[in-house]
């Protein structure tokens, strides 16, 4: 299922596995719980389907989220232009390619952007990305988008400080690059 607490508002989308008697069984609420009877749910196979075309879903998911922070960013570093970022991504939502409900999202949140200061830049993996790299990988099907949004999950998350402090030192050590102290907390 996906669509988070807006899913009860506008529906849920359902990825629904089992055998067709489960499925005929559970239609009349999936037709209930979905954006609207006819769509927004399917029955995608056996048991198991359901759960790996949500798995996937949410790969996919990570690796959108990604491209959105990381062309924002580069947008937002661009300081010369005085770019309006929240007007950007409010005309990007009307004719654009990238147009999307995320990008709904960060349209309206952007409106109100200082209220990025009071947010703590970690990102946390709920498990469904890493599981999808896994699989990704078990398959030996290239998924190096989802894999790398997965990796930056990470790295929001501290878990690259002791390389980036080896990376640092290295870079310092062979090329006389500066190596930035730590701040003290």
């Amino acid at each position: 299922m996906s669509g988070g607490i807006h899913g009860l508002a506008n529906g849920y989308c359902l990825m629904l596995g089992g055998t067709p008697k489960s499925i005929e069984i559970f239609e009349p609420y999936a037709r209930i719980l979905a954006p609207a009877p006819e769509r927004g749910w399917l029955h995608c196979g056996p048991s198991g389907a359901g759960h790996f075309a949500k798995m996937i879903h949410n790969g996919i998911e990570y690796g959108m989220m990604q491209a959105y922070a990381e062309g924002l960013s580069v947008l937002k570093a661009k300081s010369e232009f005085g770019l309006d970022l929240a007007a950007i991504t409010e005309m990007w939502r009307h004719g654009s390619v990238v147009r999307s409900w995320l990008l709904d999202l960060i349209a309206d949140f952007l409106r109100n952007e200082h209220a990025l200061e009071t947010i703590k830049p970690l990102v946390a993996d709920s498990g469904e990305g890493r599981w999808t790299a896994i699989e990704a990988v078990e398959l030996g099907v290239p998924a190096p988008v989802m894999s790398l949004a997965l990796m930056a999950r990470f790295a929001s998350q501290g878990q690259d400080d002791y390389a980036s402090k080896l990376l640092a030192m290295m870079r310092a050590s062979f090329g006389g690059h500066v190596a930035h102290a730590a701040e003290n907390k």
